[in-house]
């Protein structure tokens, strides 16, 4: 498998057409691109992508594989950026890493920000889930991330962007969908989706999103132990579909649902989950205490962007 294989990937998914991914987005042929797609198939050993009246779709196993093709694209980008970083110190690089799903959110103010103090800042931007930025950061190949307070961090510094209620995301077709709130006692022998224990979390200890949830179920006073667990949201979404099973997770992942999936809000008092800006306590980077110092206002001007 190469580096090709995932960009074209990621083009057709995104384009939902070989036709348009090959003209518009690889300069390549159709046909090319079909060979490279059933290479690609070939060697993961699964169907990733169907074709349908809407043209390309991504199969269950598609949309998994999606997230991490990001996932090594944008570490291949960052390894290139640190290496040019260093051979030319002069150039004002910032990396700027993203829990996968809320650049939507906050990309388009945290570089504004930036490029109001440095205009000719040259910004690389990394989607992954909260354990891999943490351990990024903590490595220093990311300057500052929008990540989870994660737990074994003691090298990072965490700012409080905002408080994230969770909600129970369930198939369209699910029972407690008829219901406006639901109380958690009523997921009790459904099959119980969670985001991954400490095995895939890169941090020797489970996640702080896996950590809330189990909390607020043993407040609840609920003994559910999941069914299956992924570590990264669209597969949380393609098991969803899969198991007809629910999960608990922030509201943020709305911004990721399929058509076949919806949530509701819990009732009583709602879980939340920290979302901040963390960064390694001694990084001396100019930008990154630029950025810090401008922390407030960008909490602000997405606050009034999303009332």
């Amino acid at each position: 498998m190469e580096l090709r294989h995932l960009r074209y990937f990621i083009a057709v998914a995104e384009t939902r057409s070989l036709t348009l991914a090959a003209s518009q987005r690889l300069h390549t042929t159709q046909p090319s691109l079909s060979r490279q797609m059933s290479d690609l198939e070939a060697e993961v050993g699964a169907q990733l992508l169907t074709r349908s009246v809407r043209g390309i779709e991504l199969t269950a196993a598609g949309r998994v594989f999606l997230d991490h093709a990001r996932v090594v694209l944008s570490q291949v980008e960052i390894a290139v950026e640190s290496a040019r970083r260093l051979a030319d110190p002069a150039k004002p690089y910032f990396v700027l890493g993203f829990l996968t799903g809320h650049e939507s959110t906050w990309l388009p103010e945290a570089l504004q920000l930036l490029r109001d103090e440095l205009p000719n800042i040259h910004v690389v931007v990394s989607s992954q889930v909260s354990p891999q930025l943490a351990v990024a950061l903590s490595k220093g190949t990311i300057d500052a991330a929008f990540l989870r307070r994660e737990e074994g961090t003691s090298d990072l510094a965490f700012r409080l962007l905002v408080k994230e209620p969770l909600e129970v995301f369930m198939p369209n077709d699910h029972r407690l969908t008829a219901q406006d709130s639901i109380d958690p006692h009523e997921i009790v022998g459904e099959t119980f989706l969670s985001v991954s224990g400490k095995a895939l979390s890169g941090l020797a200890r489970p996640p702080a999103l896996r950590i809330v949830i189990d909390a607020y179920l043993k407040q609840c006073g609920i003994d559910i132990k999941p069914s299956h667990e992924v570590d990264n949201l669209a597969g949380v979404m393609s098991l969803i579909t899969s198991t007809h099973g629910v999960a608990l997770l922030p509201t943020y992942a709305k911004h990721l649902l399929p058509g076949s999936v919806t949530s509701r809000p819990l009732k009583g008092e709602t879980p939340t989950i920290d979302l901040c800006v963390g960064y390694k306590k001694d990084n001396p980077s100019p930008v990154l205490q630029v950025f810090l110092s401008r922390f407030d206002e960008l909490v602000t001007r997405v606050a009034n962007k999303t009332r």
